[in-house]
């Protein structure tokens, strides 16, 4: 690949993660994460299908890390007993770029028929589609073009979604003054247990 080449693919990502639409949807999710899992004591539920369910889990792992219990529900495992791992006060964070994702939809339902009052952030490139419609919050992510040769494969789409949910994260840490202390006592081994037990002392 020429070097040519190689930049205008970082060009494109960078001026994707930069036309990501700015709204009070962020603060209103963070909100909402911290209502329900650090005063109502619930969990943060993320999923998602194919990539964006591996986006889903790599915010899940992430919160867990940065003191906000979270933990990744398999839409389609839900249908078949997962579901149960739901409870009061929790909070779903639903990933869709197209915001049509059968198994997506199909979780909302189940998961309002198992707990009629939860809450579902979704994130989304559509804003007209079903599942923004049934969400409490919606984060759009400005329907990016993916950088895939073929325009198909999720690439662009899962940079942003990724970018999305670390603004999530870093929100929330700052929402409840999460300090290296409490990233310490998460983290025993490797550097950054090492790095943050240095920061807190």
């Amino acid at each position: 690949m020429k070097i040519e080449e190689i930049r205008s693919i970082l060009d494109h990502e960078a001026a994707s993660i930069s036309n990501i639409p700015i709204s009070d949807a962020y603060s209103r999710a963070i909100d909402l994460i911290v209502e329900q899992v650090h005063t109502k004591k619930g969990k943060l539920v993320t999923s998602g299908m194919g990539k964006a369910g591996q986006i889903a889990q790599n915010i899940a792992t992430t919160f867990s890390s940065t003191g906000t219990p979270a933990v990744f529900l398999h839409p389609s495992e839900a249908q078949h007993g997962d579901l149960g791992i739901l409870q009061e006060n929790d909070i779903v964070l639903a990933i869709s770029n197209s915001g049509k994702t059968r198994e997506i939809i199909e979780l909302i339902s189940l998961a309002k028929n198992l707990i009629s009052g939860i809450k579902f952030i979704v994130i989304t490139s559509d804003q007209e589609s079903l599942l923004a419609e049934k969400s409490d919050v919606c984060i759009l992510t400005g329907r990016p073009e993916e950088v895939c040769t073929l325009g198909l494969t999720p690439t662009t789409s899962t940079t942003v979604m990724t970018v999305i949910g670390d603004i999530l994260v870093v929100g929330t840490m700052k929402k409840i003054k999460f300090s290296p202390s409490d990233y310490a006592k998460r983290h025993h081994g490797g550097y950054l247990g090492d790095k943050s037990r240095e920061m807190s002392k």
